[in-house]
């Protein structure tokens, strides 16, 4: 993960200052890891930690709604590509209206982390509850979207080694639901 990248390139690949807002704290990523998840209109639409720690700062960027990058669809005779949003998410990370909350953890192999909300399509209201400076359990509400499909962004920096337990789902757009609150990955430490 670069901290800025080319986002009209068919690849998207993640731009931290883009997604991060330009925030000085990006840095600290680079070369990190990105765990995307998608939520349908009939998904779960509040946010969870998903670490034990202290909020370190929480801010909403307004951004763009009903966006999609043209290399992701629009291909159709008829202009319709009804999996242009859904393509595009990596995109929408650097446009579209997102909550960003970055979150020093309890455990010293994560550090900190950043949870990243971003509204797709017609979403465009992010609502944080937790305050800079709040203790957080593993669990507590972060905030919510308040209508629609969405995303959401998970970033580690490039020390936080991982290993992700997808619920015997395969990562696509046709993947199930991980119940909430579940382990998402778990922290490989040196020891």
């Amino acid at each position: 993960m670069a901290e800025s990248a080319e986002f009209w390139l068919k690849g998207q690949p993640y731009s931290l200052q883009n997604m991060m807002d330009f925030d000085p704290l990006a840095k600290q990523f680079v070369g990190g890891t990105v765990y995307q998840a998608f939520l349908s209109a009939l998904s779960y639409h509040r946010w969870n930690s998903p670490v034990s720690g202290t909020v370190k700062k929480a801010y909403i960027v307004n951004g763009s709604y009903y966006l999609g990058n043209q290399y992701q669809g629009f291909g159709n005779p008829d202009g319709a590509d009804d999996s242009a949003p859904n393509n595009s998410q990596p995109f929408l990370t650097a446009v579209a209206t997102r909550a960003i909350i970055f979150i020093e953890s309890d455990n010293p192999n994560i550090g900190l982390m950043c949870f990243i909300a971003v509204g797709m399509a017609e979403v465009s209201s992010c609502e944080i509850t937790v305050k800079e400076g709040q203790h957080l359990n593993k669990g507590d509400e972060l905030g919510m979207f308040h209508f629609g499909g969405s995303t959401h962004c998970l970033v580690f920096g490039p020390d936080v080694k991982l290993a992700f337990d997808f619920h015997n789902t395969e990562p696509g757009l046709d993947a199930t639901n991980i119940p909430v609150c579940s382990r998402i990955a778990t922290v490989l430490t040196n020891d």
